[in-house]
């Protein structure tokens, strides 16, 4: 799903989408994970600071943004009419190692993702190479140790979702006894 459309959600809707989020399974009940819900003009924001990211990891990689890549980049959060951007808060206990917390925030989204479709909701789930850049993390306040975890990019599909193709589990899964 390239871009999606109005209508978004409304602010009621996504707190539910939210409260189905935070039944994720959390061992200590630590709560790693949080949300930011970015629409309106503040998308173009977003996109400054993706921009900003995008132009520090050139300068360091030591090349240039095209014009094309500037524009593409400063426009990825207009995609869609919201984005809900995921956190992981990772937190030092000695019974909840890192990984737990990150896999307890990804099953946060997932949640999340199943309550805005069952609210009749199109939604894409989107991170990439700038998400855990300086320039955006500083953005939504995110700790040198923590995470961007998942840009969920939500609104209206403009067509039919494409039917998935059956998935063979056979090699996915052993069965003993």
């Amino acid at each position: 799903m390239g871009n999606l459309d109005e209508p978004a959600p409304t602010r009621a809707q996504i707190e539910s989408a939210i409260e189905c989020a935070a039944t994720a399974p959390d061992h200590k009940k630590l709560r790693p994970r949080r949300f930011i819900v970015t629409q309106g003009e503040a998308r173009h924001d977003l996109g400054r600071a993706l921009l900003e990211a995008a132009q520090a990891k050139a300068l360091e990689d030591g090349e240039e943004l095209s014009e094309k890549t500037i524009t593409k980049t400063q426009n990825m959060p207009l995609r869609a009419p919201l984005i809900i951007t995921a956190v992981t808060q990772m937190q030092e206990h000695k019974k909840v190692p890192p990984f737990e917390q990150m896999l307890s925030a990804g099953a946060a989204v997932q949640n999340l993702i199943l309550a805005l479709k069952a609210q009749g909701f199109s939604t894409v789930w989107r991170t990439g190479l700038l998400c855990n850049e300086p320039a955006v993390k500083a953005y939504f306040g995110v700790g040198a140790d923590d995470y961007v975890t998942a840009f969920v990019y939500t609104g209206t599909s403009p067509k039919d979702e494409s039917k998935r193709k059956p998935i063979d589990i056979e090699p996915l899964v052993r069965f003993e006894s």
